[in-house]
Parts: C-alpha cells; structure tokens; sequence
C-alpha cells in the first residue's frame, strides 16, 4: 500500500508565491521610477512663479525681477509720464536710468 503524504511545497503554492514575488518587485520598480517625476512636479508646484534675476550694471548688483519689483517699475514709468513697455524691451539706457531711480526709491514696508 502507498500511502501519499501532501508535500508543503507543492507547485501550485510555490507558484503563487513567485507571482506575490514577483508582483511586489513591480511595484517597487514602478515606484522607483515613478518617484522623481513626482518629486520634481512638486517642486515646481512650490515655486509658483519663475524668478527672474535682473544685474544693475551701473551699481553693480542683482534684483529679482518679482510682482513687487513689477509695481516700483510701474511706479516709476508713472511719474515719468510713460506708456508701459516691458523692461526687457527698454534700451540699456532706460533700464539705466530706472534702476537709479530704485536706488533712491527703495521699498517701504
């Protein structure tokens, strides 16, 4: 008589263990893939606007070019009785003549 004695790795159970296995390994490999396109999305996200930097030839020094900076220059065409004209449109001399007027004109908050 034979008696038949259930093996505890049989190959139906070792084949499900391969496929949650292998499953799992997916989804590490999705995330590492997944996770840099996602960090560099938020970090955009955080940034909201783009910065812009701006060199003062003549006092030689930088300004970033903000929605603060925006209304000094808007100000400044004001009292000058000019039409708006982007500064990045301005010739050197205008852009010049601007930024000595911010030097005496600074922020006051």
């Amino acid at each position: 008589m034979l008696a038949v004695i259930p093996h505890s790795g049989s190959r139906h159970g070792g084949f499900t263990v391969q496929r949650i296995h292998r499953f799992i390994g997916s989804l590490f490999l999705a995330a590492a893939i997944v996770a840099p396109v996602v960090m560099v999305a938020e970090a955009n996200a955080q940034e909201g606007s783009v910065q812009i930097r701006v060199y003062d030839r003549h006092h030689r020094d930088y300004h970033n070019w903000d929605d603060r900076e925006d209304r000094a220059y808007r100000g400044y065409l004001d009292s000058q009785h000019r039409q708006y004209r982007e500064y990045n449109r301005q010739n050197s001399r205008s852009q010049n003549n601007y930024w000595k007027w911010r030097h005496n004109h600074p922020d006051r908050d």
